[in-house]
Order: structure tokens, then sequence, then C-alpha cells
């Protein structure tokens, strides 16, 4: 077994992160089953850990200087029930679905954004906020565009040293109303097989279409073929739920 360390103050962890190679863990939602499966198949993992989740500078959502700040380890479920502007309903709704109740009270964004899968749903409706993420380090902080941070399907701009900070959303975008629609095997408890947000300027974004979500008409969709669907399929899908979105913003 690694190391396990919970520290309470956001410098403390970045020492540590400069000091070595640390797996950086809050829900544990994604990282557990990995590890689980992986011990399965005579393949375990033996890491040291870093539970973020007794950083207060990592938790909650405030509004300052013409931004919302979200920390990265704010839970699906706080998302969920905050009373936020209609730019963010997608994103309250995304987190609604995003597995049971159990995995919202636990799971985080910034561990959604960090997992980098094509089908992370906090993706799109952040896309359509013009997110940004805070990246932090000794060496200093750095804020990119969401769309420049996850890179492909599991890779991120986050340095070895670096943790996920927070995400600032502009208060502009935050304004406009804003939905999303998820197709999947069932309605929960289940991996997108095509995730569309869009809000009422017309912007539009679309998950699991592609190894990273997109805005509509920023680049050709590139779906794959899997278990859950046909790249067709995921073709013909997504421009439904475009179409529903659009539809149900005009109405």
């Amino acid at each position: 077994m690694g190391l396990y360390q919970r520290p309470s103050e956001l410098n403390e962890a970045l020492a540590l992160m400069a000091q070595g190679t640390w797996q950086v863990m809050a829900g544990g939602t994604d990282i557990f089953p990995a590890r689980a499966h992986r011990a399965a198949w005579g393949n375990p993992m033996d890491a040291n850990w870093l539970d973020i989740t007794a950083i207060p500078e990592m938790r909650g959502i405030t509004q300052a200087g013409g931004f919302w700040r979200i920390g990265a380890a704010t839970s699906w479920a706080a998302l969920r029930d905050a009373e936020l502007p209609p730019g963010f309903d997608a994103l309250r709704e995304a987190a609604r679905q995003v597995g049971g109740r159990q995995v919202q009270a636990r799971g985080t964004i910034g561990g959604n954004l960090c997992n980098a899968s094509p089908a992370a749903d906090g993706v799109p409706p952040l896309l359509l906020l013009d997110a940004e993420v805070e990246l932090a380090s000794q060496g200093g902080r750095r804020r990119l565009k969401l769309a420049d941070f996850i890179l492909g399907n599991r890779r991120t701009a986050r340095a070895a040293d670096e943790l996920l900070l927070a995400l600032h959303v502009p208060a502009g975008p935050a304004q406009s109303r804003s939905v999303f629609l998820k197709l999947g095997a069932r309605a929960h408890l289940v991996i997108s097989i095509v995730m569309v947000a869009a809000n009422a300027e017309g912007r539009v974004a679309v998950g699991s279409c592609s190894e990273v979500a997109r805005l509509w008409g920023e680049g050709a969709l590139t779906p794959m073929d899997d278990v859950r669907g046909t790249a067709a399929y995921r073709h013909a899908a997504a421009a439904e739920l475009v179409a529903r979105a659009q539809a149900s913003l005009a109405a």
C-alpha cells in the first residue's frame, strides 16, 4: 500500500505535490472502481493518495469580480441544489443525472474534468458558460479555457505538480437560459451515448461524440462505435438532441 495524506491547507497539499508522485482524489467515484477492476485482473495499483476534501479553498460556490467561482472539490449534489442563474441550469441538470444520489454526494466537478472522459457530463454545460480552470502549484497559479485544458481521452493540460483548484465562469454567460439533454440506455445510472447542452444565445455543445466534447459547428464530430452505440447512431442522435434542446429553449 502507498501513502495517504489529507492536508487541510492548500500550501501543504502543493508542497506534497512538488515532492513526489501522488494520485489526487476527492470523491473517489472514478478511482475506486478503476482500482477494483485492476485488482480483479491481477494488476493492483499501489499509489500515494492525496485526499483534497479537507481543503476549504477547494470547495463551495461564490461570486465576486464578475465571475462565479466553483471549487474543484465541490460535489455534484452541491451543484444540483445550489441557487444559481439560469445559465447554470444545464450544469445543474447534468448533476442530477450523474449516477445515483450517493455518487452525486461524493463525486466532484473537478474529478469529472480531470478524469477527462469523452462522456464527462460536466464538460458540455461548462463549455456553454465559457468556463476557465484554475491550476495551482508551488510555482504559482494559472488559468486556462476549459477547451484548452482537456486535450483528449483521459488527457489534460494539468502538470504533475499541479492541482485543479477551481472553475471560473464569467457572469455574462451565466444569465442565458440553458438546457441539458442526455441519451443513455436508461434514464439514470448510465454513461452517456450522446449528450447536448444548449443556451438561449445559440451556443450548443455536444459530448460523447468526439474524443473531447465540442461546441456544435466548431469542428466535425468524430464518434466511435462501441457497445453503447455505433458512430452513425451517435451522429443521428446528436442532431436530434440538438433540435430538441433548441426547441425547448424557443418554447
